[in-house]
This record gives C-alpha cells, sequence and structure tokens, in this order.
C-alpha cells in the first residue's frame, strides 16, 4: 500500500484473510477493469483508515452516491464507498500488504458495464440494500472523523 496512505481493515487480519477471500469479486466497468480492481467488501465499522487521511482525494461520478478515493501522491486506488451500496466500503484487495495480487482469483462478478441491470439482480439474488437516499459521501465521512489526521 502506498506510503502516504495506510488502512486496515479489521476483519482482514492475516488469521481470517483466506475466508474474507471468499467474497472477493471483480467488476467489469471501466473504472473497474482499467484498474484492475478486485473487490472486498468490508463493514465500515471493520475499517480504519491508519493515516494518510489529508493524503485522499475523492472522485465522484454522474450520481454523486460512490466516493472513490485515490492517494493525492500516488493515485492508488485502495479502498472505495461503492454505488450500489454507500453503507458499505470496498477495499481494493491488489493494495493489501502481504497479499500477493497476482493469485487473487474473485469468486464473484459484478456486471459494471451494465450496472443498473446488474444492480437489480444483485438485490434480486438477495444481495444487501442501503437506506434508500442514502448518499456514499455520508459513509465516508465517518471513515474520516475517526482517522488521525
Amino acid at each position: 500500500m502506498t506510503e502516504a496512505l495506510r488502512d486496515k481493515a479489521r476483519t482482514l487480519g492475516l488469521d481470517s484473510l483466506t475466508d474474507d477471500l471468499d467474497l472477493l469479486s471483480q467488476c467489469s466497468c471501466t473504472v473497474c477493469t482499467k484498474k484492475g480492481i478486485l473487490h472486498l467488501p468490508v463493514a465500515p465499522e471493520n475499517f480504519e483508515l491508519l493515516r494518510g487521511k489529508n493524503s485522499l482525494s475523492t472522485y465522484t461520478f454522474g450520481t454523486g452516491v460512490a466516493q472513490h478515493t485515490f492517494c493525492s501522491h500516488c493515485g492508488m486506488h485502495a479502498f472505495y464507498v461503492p454505488r450500489s451500496q454507500p453503507d458499505r466500503i470496498t477495499v481494493n484487495a491488489r493494495c493489501l500488504d502481504d497479499v500477493d495480487g497476482p493469485s487473487l482469483k474473485p469468486t464473484r462478478f459484478f456486471d459494471g458495464r451494465h450496472w443498473e441491470e446488474a444492480q437489480r439482480r444483485r438485490i434480486a439474488e438477495g444481495g444487501h440494500i442501503a437506506a434508500a437516499g442514502l448518499n456514499g459521501a455520508v459513509t465516508l465521512k465517518r471513515i474520516l472523523d475517526r482517522a488521525p489526521d
């Protein structure tokens, strides 16, 4: 992970990492594909930004719901708040220390190129539903408010 930015997903201790990697997913949208992001969902209460709060920049798309964070020094995209679940955090598993990125094998797939249909399918299959009207900026603010300067 970037030197300026450091995060910790409490559920991602080395003892439970193998179990958590069962939740690993890949998205076909252009952003995730071009950046090579492999998504590992983490509840916000199990995520802690250890340092680099002031090095974070955020990009939002048209709806403004998703909060795509990246390090303003190196551009690394270590975590973000997804539009599909704006009350959750997604860690880019390839950014985790002590994980062999090339060996990661996602077990789930989200068809981000057809986002609306993929989201309907995800929910129909029992996927998590966030409270109506929630913007990811609220979730990100809670994370940043807890983080040290």
